[in-house]
Formats: C-alpha cells, sequence, structure tokens
C-alpha cells in the first residue's frame, strides 16, 4: 500500500472522529491529512464492550500524533492481570468495573487514580423464536413495543421464575475473568432480596450455563434461553438480528442507577483472585455498584505523554461522540473522587468533576 494510500485512509478516520465544528470546516473543503508514523508506541488493554468506541478514537490519535495504538481488549479482570504482569506494564487499563482499578491496581501501587468515563445497565436477552416456541412469557404485556433505543419493554413481573421453570438456561460467564460475567451474579443476589424468595440465587444459579470457547457458535436460543448483557452491547447487535430482543429489569435489580449504588452493595458481593502479582491479596472482595467503565494511566506506563494524549482525546468533545455513537453511556464530564483528583495529571484536570458521584 503506498504512503499516499495510508495517509488517505488515516484521514478518513480523523474525519469520522473530529467534533461537529471541525467535521463542518472539513467538509467544507478543509481536507484532513494525518501526520507521517512514528516510532512511539502506546499500549492500551480494555474491556471488550468498549472497543466500538476505543477503535475509532485510536484511529484519530495515529492521525493525528503519528503513535501507533497496540489494542488489547478482552475480559476486563483477565486484562488487568496481563496489564499488571506486562513488562513494561500497559499504558493505560479501561475496565468495563471501574472498581477493577480500586481494588486490584491501586493497592499494588500500579495506578494512583480512576477516572469514571461511561456508564449503562444490565438487560435481560432473549431470542423471539426460541421463546415463542417455549412459550416463555418473558414480556410485560403492558409494555410498549420492542424500539430500542426509544422504546425497551419490561420483563414481565414473573421474569425470575420463567428463568428458574424446568429446562431453561441461563448463559453465563467466568467471574473470575469478567464484569459481565461477574455481575449477572450480582443480579442474581439483588432479584433474592428484592422479590424476598428464599434460596432464589440458588435456583438461578443452578440454571446457568457456560457457552464454551467456541464464540462463532450462535448460543443464544440454541445453547441456552436467556442471558444478562450490557444494553448497548444489546443494543447493537438487536440493529443487525431481528430475532435479538431484551427486556428491562427494576432498577433496584439492573445495576443502573448510582443512586442505589449503597443498595447494590449491601446486597451482592463475588470474591474473586487477586491479580497474582507482589504484594496482591490472595481474594479481593468485589461489591455491587451501578455500571460503569472506568479508565487508569500506569505509574509505570513507558508512553505517559502519549496516554494523556489519548485521556485527553476520551474525556473531551471527540470521546463523549463516540460513546455516544457506540455506547457505553458517556459520563459528561467524567469523575474522579476527592481523594483521586491531586494524582491526575495537570492537563486532565479541567476534563474531570471531582466527586464521589
Amino acid at each position: 500500500m503506498s504512503k499516499r494510500t495510508v495517509f488517505q485512509t488515516c484521514a478518513r478516520s480523523l474525519v469520522l472522529a473530529l467534533p461537529s465544528l471541525a467535521l463542518a470546516a472539513t467538509l467544507s473543503g478543509q481536507a484532513a491529512s494525518c501526520v507521517p508514523p512514528t516510532g512511539q508506541k502506546l499500549t492500551i488493554y480494555h474491556a471488550g464492550s468498549v472497543s466500538a468506541a476505543f477503535k475509532p478514537l485510536e484511529a484519530a490519535l495515529t492521525c493525528q500524533t503519528g503513535i501507533q495504538v497496540i489494542d488489547k481488549f478482552g475480559s476486563s479482570v483477565g486484562m488487568g492481570r496481563q496489564c499488571a504482569a506486562a513488562t513494561p506494564v500497559c499504558d493505560l487499563y479501561a475496565p468495563a468495573d471501574y472498581r477493577d482499578i480500586d481494588l486490584f491496581l491501586k493497592p499494588t501501587g500500579l495506578a494512583n487514580f480512576t477516572i469514571v468515563f461511561a456508564k449503562g445497565r444490565m438487560v435481560l436477552a432473549y431470542s423471539a423464536k426460541d421463546i415463542a416456541e417455549k412459550k416463555l412469557a418473558i414480556v410485560d404485556p403492558k409494555s410498549g413495543p420492542f424500539d430500542p433505543p426509544n422504546s425497551i419493554p419490561k420483563a414481565s413481573a414473573d421474569w425470575y421464575k420463567i428463568l428458574t421453570s424446568p429446562g431453561v438456561a441461563i448463559g453465563g460467564g467466568v467471574p473470575f475473568m469478567d464484569p459481565g460475567a461477574y455481575r449477572s451474579y450480582m443480579i442474581f443476589q439483588l432479584a433474592q432480596e428484592y422479590y424476598k424468595q428464599p434460596l432464589l440465587y440458588d435456583k438461578l444459579m443452578g440454571q446457568l450455563v457456560l457457552p464454551g470457547p467456541d464464540h462463532s457458535v450462535d448460543a443464544l436460543g440454541k445453547l441456552y434461553d436467556f442471558q444478562l448483557t450490557y444494553e448497548h452491547s444489546a443494543r447493537a447487535r438487536a440493529r443487525n438480528d431481528p430475532d435479538f430482543r431484551y427486556v428491562d429489569l427494576p432498577a433496584e435489580i439492573n445495576l443502573s442507577d448510582p443512586a442505589r449504588n449503597e443498595y447494590y452493595s449491601k446486597n451482592a458481593v463475588v470474591v474473586l483472585p487477586g491479580l497474582e502479582t507482589p504484594g496482591s491479596v490472595q481474594s479481593v472482595p468485589v461489591r455491587a455498584v451501578s455500571v460503569s467503565w472506568g479508565i487508569t494511566l500506569l505509574n509505570g506506563a513507558p508512553n505517559r505523554d502519549g496516554a494523556i494524549k489519548f485521556l485527553q482525546m476520551l474525556l473531551g468533545p471527540m470521546g463523549t461522540a463516540f460513546l455516544n455513537e457506540n455506547g457505553p453511556a458517556p459520563v459528561s464530564p467524567s469523575h474522579v473522587s476527592p481523594k483521586d483528583f491531586p494524582k491526575l495529571p495537570q492537563l486532565l484536570r479541567p476534563l474531570v468533576k471531582n466527586t464521589e458521584e
């Protein structure tokens, strides 16, 4: 591929990434051009659930600076362990649960601050064909049509009874690796508390199945009937798959409301293995809070300046635009705790709110 073609491709990526005013200027005839690649590398380990938003942002960073981004994504807890064990450590780490930074990286001195930059909720997904064939009335008949994001039906009042019916299977994952998986366990605990049903957690866990390592198999509606997943991920899939549907659960259960964090934390917890690095503890209790994504700059980051540039883009209008387009929903402005705020690089402080919320 010629240099001109490479630059043209990069320019198109930048056009997509520009905020609205800059984009309008570009479209009016001011063609964008990318700087030549440099020898600088930036390594980002992040949750797979933010890949759609991070990919164009990384392309824009490369176009503007020439920095080559090494993108590693997957299960957040697993990514955290890999990031910590890498030599040198990664530059940035962005898990699907911001507390994975607080509970795993900070105590071992790998990171000093946590920026909460996105939020969401868990929904209950299913195959329309599957539940029709099995006559599983999972949708509240009083709800509106399935038309995300404008209209998302609520789950029927007895959804938990349906999920614990004989022959019904719930797709799950490995909680030691992934917040999406351990949040299912938390939701089962919250459901038991909310509905005051003894042993409901155990019954729901008894329906849980692991689909296996072959992700090319469409397991929903085949290997299992229901799955708890992030709403923005479900919305993206529903756009391309008319059989894919989902319903909303009560706010006391779906981990959507920061105002309910005390309630979530009191009634749901999982215990995960530590980082398995020097100074880390053997196990870590993780209490439930609302679904929020976090990011941090590693203390030993090889490319600290490049990492700060990426964070400036993520926390600014460009990052907000990509999150609005691809999900999860941006927290705007992003926030850090009062304890963490003084530890932020000076260039990032104007971009965040100093608050616990």
